[in-house]
């Protein structure tokens, strides 16, 4: 607890600090949703702490109330969330569900279940928090056809597992630009890249009511539909897309698109638009002037997040660094 309370999330992101009860709950409720906030605690050890950004279309939060606490907002209907304890347990019940959530067991309610929390002293909480409609947009997109019951996720979320631990990593990239105001925060294609990868992860990742019909084969698409989307994504690179804005593009379902570029081209979708964002990059990097130009806002740009392993794509299909070129090495 003191470890997690010694550097806090968002720091610089306070949207307020309260021993008031009653303004706890009202100043919670205008991010998230009226709810039901009584306290299980000490009165004395209420210390509400609640930090906030927004990037994009996720919301991440820190909230901390210091003391046991009984929150139940009930359904949240318009959104979802992943809860990610930074110390200590809170027992969490949706629906049928129930956890005991730990750091290594973050929970993910879903909004259509009936939420009903407690949380212990000493438990503050990372809370990541993504609208429905872009949830489900994002699964309908996949499946290439409408939802015919709401998206429940299993509740508990293991973060031990690789992909969770991928996603952790991204969730702290956000926070990190998010502190910083200056990087990434300002760069839609970056930002619209790390929330893409989130959904889908969590999509394709978590088990829910959707995984079996979510891992079910689908036919590829066909040369000429790969063809089109080839031509879309070249003429739309400069734009934040998505596997599923190709595939709607192209009126293919996600899976389908996927299934088709693997198939005719040994690809994906995102690596077939990397690696035309990779060559705007070097056509930039050619013609820019090192006086006013650098490498990192040109990559950043172009939607790369992580300048080691660009670094490295370029140079395995330039053979030389971005800066050499940059330089006219």
């Amino acid at each position: 607890m003191d470890e997690a309370r010694e550097r806090i999330p968002l720091g610089n992101r306070r949207l307020f600090g309260t021993g008031d009860l009653d303004e706890a709950r009202e100043r919670v409720a205008r991010v998230f949703c009226p709810h039901r906030l009584e306290l299980t605690g000490e009165v004395s050890r209420l210390a509400a702490r609640f930090h906030s950004a927004q990037l994009g279309g996720v919301r991440i939060n820190y909230l901390d109330y210091g003391t046991d606490v009984r929150i139940e907002p009930g359904e949240l209907e318009s959104f979802f969330l992943v809860q990610i304890p930074l110390a200590g347990r809170s027992l969490i019940r949706c629906g049928g569900q129930e956890i005991v959530s730990t750091p290594l067991l973050a929970s993910l309610p879903s909004p259509s279940e009936h939420l009903d929390m407690r949380w212990e002293a000493g438990c503050p909480q990372l809370i990541v928090k993504f609208d429905r409609t872009a949830v489900e947009g994002a699964l309908e997109q996949m499946l290439g056809e409408r939802l015919d019951r709401p998206l429940v996720f299993d509740l508990g979320l293991d973060m031990t597992a690789g992909w969770a631990r991928a996603w952790r990593a991204m969730t702290d990239l956000i926070i990190g630009e998010a502190e910083h105001g200056d990087g990434l925060a300002v760069q839609p294609l970056a930002i619209a890249h790390l929330e893409n990868a989130m959904l889908s992860s969590l999509l394709t990742m978590q088990p829910s009511n959707y995984r079996a019909r979510l891992d079910a084969p689908r036919p590829p698409a066909v040369p000429k539909v790969v063809r089109r989307a080839m031509e879309f994504i070249d003429g739309h690179a400069h734009q934040p897309l998505t596997t599923d804005d190709v595939a709607r593009a192209v009126a293919v379902s996600g899976r389908s698109l996927q299934e088709g570029f693997r198939r005719h081209l040994g690809l994906t979708p995102m690596t077939y638009l990397r690696d035309v964002r990779l060559g705007r990059v070097h056509e930039e990097l050619v013609t820019g002037d090192p006086a006013r130009c650098t490498v990192t806002g040109v990559a950043a740009r172009w939607g790369f997040l992580h300048q080691g392993r660009f670094a490295a794509a370029y140079r395995a299909r330039y053979g030389q660094a971005p800066s050499h070129t940059l330089r006219g090495r």
